[in-house]
Formats: structure tokens, C-alpha cells, sequence
């Protein structure tokens, strides 16, 4: 009997730690937060840029983004902000007010997705840019990633304390 209760308990340990590795999140911050958090703590920043269409940027929100590593390094380390390069909202950050700028009859793009993602002057999706806690671009990559090279690539840009 005490040897069931004790194989019962280590099954229910285990299903429990393994439900909170799956319910773990990269917490997310608005461009508007980043200035008011870099007073308290400074960090570098990783902007990951998606549109709703690409299907890439959809794998990697549900591959990359939901690996524990990558969870637990973007947590601890940097600020990350997830944006919608389509956003229609007008959005204030670094002292500048970027606007979303129509490009057909129900597409468009907003000026900072231009400003943060463009590489050899071409916007494409996903893409990734990384700031410095001054908000000065310090490294850029704009297709899909794995959770490997996403935590290498992190692991080098971390800022140190």
C-alpha cells in the first residue's frame, strides 16, 4: 500500500512539472513600456515582427517562441516585444510617433516595422531586430529561426549586469 501511494505521488509530480513547462510564456512588453523599463533595469531588446498572413512567422510562435530555453532566456534577460508589422495604431517610441501607412486597399504597414526590419533595403517576415538599452539596432535577421540558433544568437547579445 505505502508503495502505491508513492509511485500515485511521483506520477502526480511529474504530470504537474511537466504542466508547467507547457503553460510557461515569454512575457511580452509594448514599445510604449520599453523607455519606462530600461529605467529600472537595463536590457537589451528583441523585437520579433510578424504579419498574420506569413506562415513562418506562425511557425516560429508556435516552435521557437514556446521553447523553454528560449522562454527562460527572453525572460530573464531582455525585453521582448512582439509586433504586428500590420499594426494600424499609431505607436510613440524612442521620441518618434510611427504611423501605419496604407500600401493598398486593405494592406499596409507600420513606419516602424520599415524602420526595425528593413535589411538591403527589403521588409520581408518573420524578422527579428535587436536593441540596445540606448534603442540603437544592434542586430538584425529577417527569415524563420530555430530554437537552437535563436538561443546562440541570444546567449552573445546578452548585456551584462
Amino acid at each position: 500500500m505505502m508503495m502505491r501511494c508513492s509511485i500515485l505521488l511521483i506520477v502526480c509530480a511529474c504530470i504537474f512539472l511537466n504542466a508547467q513547462s507547457t503553460f510557461a510564456q515569454v512575457k511580452t512588453y509594448e514599445f510604449e513600456q520599453i523607455d519606462s523599463l530600461q529605467k529600472i533595469e537595463k536590457r537589451n531588446v528583441v523585437v520579433f515582427m510578424y504579419t498574420d498572413w506569413c506562415k513562418y512567422c506562425e511557425l516560429m510562435k508556435h516552435t521557437t517562441f514556446k521553447n523553454d530555453s528560449i522562454i527562460d532566456v527572453l525572460n530573464r534577460d531582455f525585453y521582448f516585444v512582439s509586433f504586428n508589422a500590420e499594426d494600424k495604431r499609431t505607436i510613440v517610441f524612442n521620441h518618434n510617433t510611427f504611423a501605419y501607412k496604407p500600401t493598398g486597399t486593405n494592406t499596409g504597414t507600420n513606419e516602424l516595422a520599415y524602420q526595425l526590419g528593413t535589411l538591403d533595403n527589403k521588409l520581408s517576415f518573420p524578422a527579428l531586430c535587436f536593441l540596445n538599452s540606448s534603442n540603437e539596432i544592434i542586430f538584425q535577421y529577417a527569415q524563420y529561426i530555430d530554437h537552437s540558433s535563436l538561443y546562440s544568437i541570444l546567449k552573445a547579445t546578452i548585456r551584462p549586469r
